[in-house]
C-alpha cells in the first residue's frame, strides 16, 4: 500500500521518479492521482497505472485507458546498488510508446535516466533522481500544461509524413485511433 513518504531519522535517500503527465483534458482525468506529493513505494512491488482501483494503486479517469495500462518495476543490476526501472505495457488493446519504441503487450524495456513515455492522448516524462535505498522508492506525480514531446522536440516522429496541409497526423494523438476499453476479461 503507499504511503505519504515522512522524513525518517535514517540519512537514507529515497531515488525518486519523477513522472510529469499530460493529457489534454488533465483537469478531470487525473483527478484521482496524488499530485505533487511524494509517495513511498516497497522496491519489489510494481507501480500499476490504469483505469481500475481494484487492479492500480494509481488510477486515471478515462475509459480509454486499459484496466491495467503500464507497471514501472524497480531492479537493481548483478552487483549495483543503483535502483532502476523497467516499463511494462500490460494493455492488450493499445501500445505504448517508449522514446518513440513501440512496446506490444507485456513487452517491457528499462528506462533511462529521462524517458518519455505515451499511449493514448498521454505523454509521461519520466526522470529518475537516483538515491542509495535498495528497499523502497518514492513517485512524485507533476501535471504539465504543455507535452513534453512538444518541449523536447519530439512532436513529429521521423517515420511520419507531414501532409500537403502541413499538419502531421500522429495515429498515438488521433483520439479516432485510441481504443475504447471495456474489460478485457472477456
Amino acid at each position: 500500500m503507499m504511503a505519504v513518504s515522512q522524513t525518517d531519522e535514517t540519512d537514507e535517500l529515497l531515488t525518486c521518479l519523477r513522472v510529469q503527465l499530460y493529457h489534454p483534458e488533465a483537469r478531470s482525468v487525473f483527478d484521482s492521482l496524488p499530485m505533487n506529493l511524494r509517495h513511498k513505494q516497497e522496491a519489489e512491488d510494481p507501480m500499476r497505472l490504469g483505469r481500475a482501483a481494484e487492479a492500480c494503486p494509481f488510477i486515471l479517469n478515462d475509459t480509454r485507458v486499459s484496466r491495467k495500462q503500464l507497471a514501472l518495476q524497480a531492479f537493481r543490476a548483478p552487483g549495483s546498488t543503483e535502483m532502476r526501472f523497467n516499463v511494462q505495457n500490460l494493455s492488450r488493446k493499445a501500445p505504448v510508446q517508449v522514446n518513440g519504441i513501440e512496446l506490444g503487450h507485456l513487452v517491457g524495456a528499462e528506462l533511462p535516466d529521462k524517458a518519455l513515455i505515451r499511449f493514448g492522448r498521454y505523454e509521461l516524462l519520466v526522470l529518475r533522481e537516483p538515491g542509495d535505498s535498495e528497499t523502497h522508492f518514492e513517485v512524485l506525480f507533476e501535471c504539465r500544461s504543455v507535452p513534453p514531446s512538444q518541449e523536447m522536440g519530439l512532436g513529429v516522429p521521423s517515420s511520419v509524413a507531414v501532409m500537403d496541409s502541413g499538419d502531421a497526423t500522429l495515429s498515438w494523438r488521433d483520439p479516432s485511433n485510441e481504443p475504447s476499453e471495456s474489460d478485457e476479461n472477456l
